[in-house]
């Protein structure tokens, strides 16, 4: 994802309190093993977070965005971070701590289901560099994220340490779990649809929607829970990360066709030379004519690879099909929605709390100039 300047700047502003948050509970969990054939263990899951090379060195590496993490941050924020910004100078941000464990926790959840996604979708490369299953294997990956994803929830029970109440770190651990059940429901949903030639774009929708849109969801409904009691304001802001969450697939799978080289960092119609079977072929199936149809499950079938010409002849097809106005005219749907959610959230006279809806709505105008 190439990222504007406006959406770099916010992903940055909370990145350090972040990654500290997120190495501080990966050593102190690993201290207490005291099980020295456990360090390359922990190894692992450092590794996949860019911290170490591959004989578990320190090394600069791309931590990835901390897009949930962060978002979790900006709607805390937005819903008044428990009145804890009120007077404040806006330069402390002593007020993170509330939320800092359900940041991480999110981060160390999206990390886990990335490390089971490599080994399901037999994926070598993550962010320039191999995948963790094909340097220590399967089996040790699959248990790696496992313990990933125990670390995730043991993480979240650290907001009972910084003044949040039993019953909402209750319903915190809830919301998680039920959305954990969501994700994995959506890969069962995507890897099933690989064999399948009968997925209707109303599918592809409810499958990004648990797959993709779900964990988004959970960010900024549980940063909201962390933020305010007031049932209103929660529900709006998890409406935003749901809305949010769809809106940057489809994104992507406006980008995996359209976008040039240049914009995308990519080959051009990337998704056709993959036959990936993203919303526009979903769409483009569904209101082919019978020779249009048939020319497309002819190509997306074929054992050999997919053509320069045959490409041209599916970028034809969705033209004739106005494939690509569905797909803009239903992002633009997501982005009003997600627009609609943030204009509902009661306003705070707060510095910190304008300025998280500002980066919300920031992060929405960067998703919208695809619709364009």
């Amino acid at each position: 994802m190439v990222l504007s300047t406006t959406l770099q700047s916010m992903l940055l502003r909370h990145q350090h309190s972040i990654d500290t948050a997120l190495r501080t509970t990966l050593d102190k969990v690993a201290s207490g093993s005291r099980v020295a054939a456990l360090d390359t263990y922990y190894g692992q899951m450092r590794y996949h977070l860019g911290w170490v090379d591959t004989r578990l060195h320190p090394t600069r590496s791309n931590p990835g965005k901390l897009l949930r993490p962060t978002l979790l941050l900006l709607a805390y924020e937005a819903a008044g971070a428990w009145g804890l910004t009120d007077g404040a100078d806006v330069t402390d941000n002593s007020y993170l701590r509330r939320a800092l464990a359900a940041a991480v926790s999110v981060e160390l959840t999206h990390n886990f289901t990335l490390i089971h996604d490599d080994i399901e979708d037999g994926d070598t490369e993550r962010r320039h560099r191999p995948t963790m299953w094909t340097i220590w294997g399967v089996p040790q990956a699959i248990n790696t994220g496992d313990g990933m994803f125990g670390l995730a929830r043991f993480t979240l029970w650290g907001v009972l340490e910084n003044g949040v109440e039993g019953d909402i770190a209750a319903r915190l651990g809830a919301v998680l779990d039920r959305t954990i059940l969501e994700v994995a429901e959506g890969q069962y949903l995507d890897i099933s649809f690989e064999r399948r030639q009968d997925i209707s774009a109303s599918m592809y929708i409810d499958m990004i929607s648990r797959k993709t849109a779900a964990l988004m969801r959970c960010s900024a409904e549980m940063g909201a829970m962390l933020g305010t009691r007031d049932a209103g304001t929660i529900q709006r802001l998890a409406s935003f990360g749901q809305a949010i969450g769809v809106a940057f697939q489809v994104r992507d799978d406006l980008l995996g066709v359209w976008a040039s080289a240049a914009e995308l960092g990519k080959t051009r119609a990337g998704d056709v030379y993959r036959r990936k079977k993203s919303l526009p072929i979903l769409h483009a199936l569904e209101q082919a004519n019978p020779q249009d149809l048939q020319t497309l499950q002819d190509i997306y079938q074929q054992e050999s690879p997919v053509s320069d010409e045959q490409v041209e002849q599916v970028l034809a097809i969705f033209e004739r099909t106005q494939t690509r106005a569905y797909c803009q005219a239903f992002l633009q749907q997501q982005c009003d929605a997600a627009y609609e959610a943030l204009n509902a959230v009661p306003h705070i006279n707060s510095v910190v709390t304008t300025r998280a809806l500002g980066d919300m709505r920031a992060m929405v105008q960067f998703i919208e100039a695809a619709t364009h």
